[in-house]
């Protein structure tokens, strides 16, 4: 069952690996560490070593024995969340606008991820709208 709020902030190295674990589901030692090396060179040690603090942290949990299987034991979407309110609180002053700002300000965003944008505004302003009835009614 995993954890409704990490213990603590995961680091970059820990994030790596819960989004092999995210992705994949529980995995061996050997499964995250040829993940992470098809993005950069990862001792095996390394990843056992990794994945052991991040039991203590309480990110992941750990079934069987020999081999050992790690699995997530934070939901990536409350992750996210909180690592991003964080960002959004400690780099922009806790505006959402300005992130949006400065995020669409330096990329090239496609059509279709315009789109997509202009969609979840509207389901946010329908969704607001839909609270604010249920609240004067």
């Amino acid at each position: 069952m995993m954890a409704n709020t990490p213990i603590t902030k995961p680091t970059e190295a820990e994030l790596e690996i819960l989004q092999v674990l995210w992705q994949h589901g529980p995995q061996t030692v050997r499964f995250v560490n040829d993940e992470l090396n098809q993005k950069r060179e990862v001792g095996y040690t390394t990843t056992l070593k990794w994945l052991q603090l991040m039991l203590e942290k309480g990110l992941v949990l750990r079934e069987g024995s020999k081999p050992h299987i790690y699995q997530a034991a934070v939901r990536e979407e409350e992750t996210q969340g909180q690592l991003l309110d964080r960002f959004v609180d400690a780099t922009f002053g806790g505006s959402a606008l300005k992130l949006v700002l400065r995020a669409l300000g330096r990329a090239r965003t496609s059509r279709e991820e315009m789109d997509q944008i202009r969609e979840v505004l509207k389901q946010l302003d329908t969704d607001d709208l839909a609270a604010n009835a249920d609240a004067h009614a």
